[in-house]
């Protein structure tokens, strides 16, 4: 099975497929960790101290990550995004160039 891209390139498998059953496989793990550990822990921050449920320092510690993961990828996206604006433009620039070709059809 494989994937084609734009650009020619072939993914050997649908990547976004994986990281999807990944993602559902960590969760899972996670959620049989908060559920065989039911107590209540004692969080320190600083002068700040809270008693709380381990799972709700699993979430908050899994929802920091997952955001630490995607806070890099917003400039790249950006300007991927702004270089697709200048290429759409540039590409409707040469389309009015260029004279429209007249009509092949037969009938």
């Amino acid at each position: 099975m494989s994937l084609e891209t734009g650009s020619g390139f072939t993914y050997p498998f649908p990547i976004m497929r994986i990281i999807l059953i990944l993602l559902v496989v960590v969760m899972g793990l996670v959620a049989a960790f908060a559920i065989q550990n039911p107590g209540i822990v004692t969080v320190q921050f600083f002068t700040a101290t809270a008693s709380t449920s381990i799972l709700v320092v699993i979430l908050v510690a899994f929802g920091a990550g997952v955001l630490v993961g995607f806070l890099p990828g917003i400039p790249t996206a950006y300007r991927r995004r702004k270089r697709i604006r200048e290429l759409e433009s540039a590409l409707a620039k040469e389309q009015q160039k260029r004279p429209i070709p007249p009509s092949t059809d037969p009938t």
